[in-house]
C-alpha cells in the first residue's frame, strides 16, 4: 500500500523534501513506517524520541495501524521565538 509522508521543520531539512510517497505492506503501523523512512534517511533517528505522528490531519500514537492513501505527517518540536 502506498501513504503519502508530509515532513515538516527539521524532518524536511533531513529528508530535503516536503513531502514522499512510501509503499508499506499491508497492516503496517507508524513505527514501521518510522523506521523504513529512517532507513533511508538515518539522520531522522535525532528526531526519533520527541516526533509527534499524525494520520490524516489526527494526532495518532505510534502503534496505529496504516491504510492505503493515508496521510502521515512527521512533526518535530518546534523551537523559536524571542524572548520579551
Amino acid at each position: 500500500m502506498k501513504v503519502r509522508v508530509r515532513c515538516f521543520a527539521a524532518a524536511r531539512e533531513i529528508v530535503g523534501s516536503g513531502e514522499l510517497v512510501v509503499d508499506l505492506p499491508e497492516g503496517s503501523t507508524l513505527t514501521q513506517l518510522f523506521d523504513q523512512v529512517q532507513g533511508q534517511f538515518p539522520r531522522l533517528q535525532g528526531l526519533a524520541g520527541s516526533l509527534l505522528f499524525s494520520v490524516n490531519r489526527e494526532y495518532a500514537p505510534s502503534d496505529k495501524r496504516l491504510s492505503a492513501d493515508d496521510e502521515v505527517a512527521l512533526i518535530p518540536p518546534v523551537s523559536g521565538g524571542a524572548d520579551v
